[in-house]
């Protein structure tokens, strides 16, 4: 699809423009969301759980990997929740939701998930290798676990190794949270091509700045704190910010384009 095309999908999509709380009623309705609909949460949220306890189990000693890695999931976490999306869509209908609901949403035709979700496992790569060489390349000493990354790095007196490791971050980030904030639960509602569904991304985030880096700052916080629970929290971190984003999507979008199915 060309720059043109896109351009045009897009502009069937109207951006909204919403108070700057907003994401705490995203919040609330996707907590409502899980409350009544749980399991396919849980079980997206001990999945990814289970995948950092066997990251930490297979490589405990290289933390100067693991913490890219672990950073590198908010990058693409947007497409775990798609099951997600799918749930809380089925309940804004009055339709039954059930663990079918969430699964069917891959469906082998539909190519533009897949690519859109190849695309963010890319630049969560690219993170973790740029990551993992700044940290091996100018840490002081062997970082090894959380404590000498906390040691080494975030708390070393000279230097500015974790100022530029959080510049790099955050310059990957960003464009990336911009592309995606509402990208995929658009590619998943509506006939729109992936290129069409960043650039309307990309518009809700120039209409919304502060609501959107306050939604940014939310979803980190939640992913942090489930992390520092040693991945305990998660089955229920993960329900929540996922639902919320569907939340996120119907309240800053609007369309003239009928739902995909």
């Amino acid at each position: 699809m060309s720059d043109s095309q896109a351009l045009l999908e897009s502009r069937h999509f109207l951006t909204r423009s919403v108070p700057l709380f907003s994401p705490v009623n995203w919040l609330v309705a996707g907590w409502r969301d899980f409350q009544r609909c749980p399991l396919p949460g849980l079980l997206h949220g001990v999945l990814v759980a289970v995948f950092g306890a066997f990251l930490c189990w297979w490589i405990p000693d290289r933390f100067w990997l693991l913490g890219g890695a672990f950073t590198g999931f908010l990058l693409v976490a947007p497409v775990i929740a798609t099951g997600l999306y799918a749930i809380s869509r089925a309940l804004e209908r009055g339709e039954s939701a059930d663990l079918a609901t969430a699964l069917t949403v891959w469906k082998p035709r539909d190519g533009r998930m897949v690519t859109f979700g190849l695309l963010l496992a890319l630049a969560g790569t690219g993170w973790v290798l740029t990551s993992a060489a700044l940290i091996w390349s100018f840490a002081a000493a062997p970082v090894v676990t959380p404590e000498d990354f906390l040691r080494v790095v975030v708390l070393a007196e000279q230097g500015w190794l974790f100022e530029g490791w959080l510049l790099l971050g955050g310059l990957l980030a960003a464009p990336l949270f911009a592309s995606s904030v509402v990208a995929i639960p658009l590619l998943l509602d509506r006939q729109i091509g992936v290129l069409g569904a960043v650039l309307t991304s990309w518009r809700v985030v120039m209409a919304n700045p502060a609501p959107l880096a306050l939604w940014g700052a939310a979803i980190a916080f939640f992913t942090l704190f489930g992390m520092a629970t040693g991945l305990l929290a998660m089955p229920v971190v993960i329900p929540l910010l996922g639902h919320a984003s569907w939340h996120a999507y119907r309240e800053l979008v609007g369309s003239t384009v009928p739902p995909a199915y």
